[in-house]
């Protein structure tokens, strides 16, 4: 690389809405910006890269930390904080590829070949035999038929804990993230805070979508609790790590394909003050780090109100949804908000495009997004498993060609 700017440098003066000397580049840096590890796997072979190891932190959605050899060809900028296990144990992919998972992720195999599991919150997951990743089958609000049912559950089990076992403490995670941010990478602290998705994990998808409508205490009660876990979780966390992370990652998937998941009146009402809550109190207790909302599908209607409450950064900006065109974004918004991802369609072109096809779609992508600063490259979402090394190896070197600004 032929630039004297550090990946953190880089990056503040992208979200600051400067042209530093390239786009900056993300990998890996949040759960929706990564690869999964039988892609992973893959990729490593084809580059030649042996030794290491694949290690899944995130079992829901089976991503593989990105070693630094990876990071070094993808030229990241961004590194995540998140809470690492201490122990690992090894699992076998859907393909037979080996790989590490945290030493208590230990679901039950069925007799189907399926497996299953209950998380700390007491929502059931289950991957279908050969399957790549978990879905959720149970809720434990499910049931709920008053207030009085969903003061019942255990609200102080969603509390992190200081000290857990088989896991790094919150001490020594500080103590990594001071490592991690002196070596002046972008760090990305992996929060979540997830309002509107977190209540419906609780209580189902669509029971809570007739909640907002039917019975909106209902769904206002359960909003409100999470919004007072999630910042008594967030001032234990800034007791370790505050200083050490320039960007809070948060996130609710308020679109689909064809648009917002549920009214625009019914979000303004009854979601956005939460999240409005939620993330002021996250500005001011991190001393003022740059706020990445993660939704997926067609936002384009509630970029204005993310801009209200105060988002710095939207991801993962699904190019293929409906009034997502990445010219029109960024004409209308690209002074007010980042833009990161959107680098590569994920749903047609990374996955079934040709090498010289990922070239142009991210050589198109740049020059909506990239002029004036304000946009992080990263595909659409995740690296999915039958993605082929070669197109991802396009896209990076096609970033790499394109993506300067002097």
């Amino acid at each position: 690389m032929r630039s004297g700017y550090t990946p953190r440098r880089r990056v503040l003066e992208t979200l600051n809405h400067r042209e530093p000397d390239r786009v900056p580049i993300d990998l890996g840096g949040m759960l929706s910006t990564g690869i999964h590890a039988i892609a992973y796997a893959k990729l490593k072979e084809h580059l030649g890269l042996r030794g290491g190891a694949i290690r899944v932190l995130d079992t829901f959605q089976f991503l593989a930390i990105p070693e630094e050899p990876v990071l070094k060809f993808v030229w990241a900028d961004v590194r995540p904080l998140i809470r690492e296990p201490k122990e690992w144990r090894k699992w076998c992919l859907a393909d037979g590829t080996e790989c590490l998972v945290p030493y208590d992720f230990r679901p039950k195999l069925q007799a189907d070949g399926s497996y299953v599991y209950t998380d700390s919150r007491g929502v059931t997951l289950r991957m279908p035999p050969k399957g790549y990743y978990f879905d959720m089958i149970r809720h434990p609000l499910s049931g709920a038929e008053d207030v009085g049912d969903l003061k019942k559950y255990d609200w102080d089990a969603l509390v992190i804990r200081e000290e857990l076992p088989h896991w790094e403490s919150l001490r020594e995670m500080g103590e990594r993230a001071r490592k991690l941010y002196a070596k002046e990478y972008a760090v990305m602290f992996n929060f979540g805070g997830n309002v509107f998705e977190g209540a419906w994990a609780l209580r189902g998808f669509s029971k809570f979508l007739a909640d907002l409508i039917r019975r909106p205490h209902m769904a206002e009660f359960i909003m409100d609790k999470l919004v007072e876990v999630y910042e008594e979780n967030f001032r234990i966390y800034m007791r370790y790590l505050k200083g050490y992370f320039d960007i809070v990652q948060v996130g609710d998937d308020l679109g689909h394909q064809e648009g917002p998941i549920i009214p625009p009146k019914i979000y303004r009402e009854l979601v956005k003050p939460r999240h409005e809550e939620l993330y002021s109190f996250i500005k001011r207790e991190s001393g003022g780090a740059y706020l990445f909302m993660h939704s997926c599908g067609s936002i384009y209607t509630f970029i204005p109100d993310l801009i209200e409450i105060g988002v710095d950064i939207i991801n993962p900006v699904q190019v293929s949804a409906r009034d997502m065109d990445t010219k029109r974004l960024k004409e209308e918004f690209g002074d007010e908000i980042v833009f990161w991802g959107g680098g590569c369609d994920t749903q047609r072109i990374l996955p079934l495009g040709t090498p010289d096809e990922v070239r142009d779609e991210v050589r198109r992508r740049i020059s909506d997004l990239a002029p004036g600063g304000g946009f992080v490259f990263a595909q659409v979402h995740n690296i999915q498993p039958e993605v082929p090394p070669v197109n991802i190896v396009a896209m990076y070197e096609a970033v790499h060609e394109y993506g300067w600004y002097r």
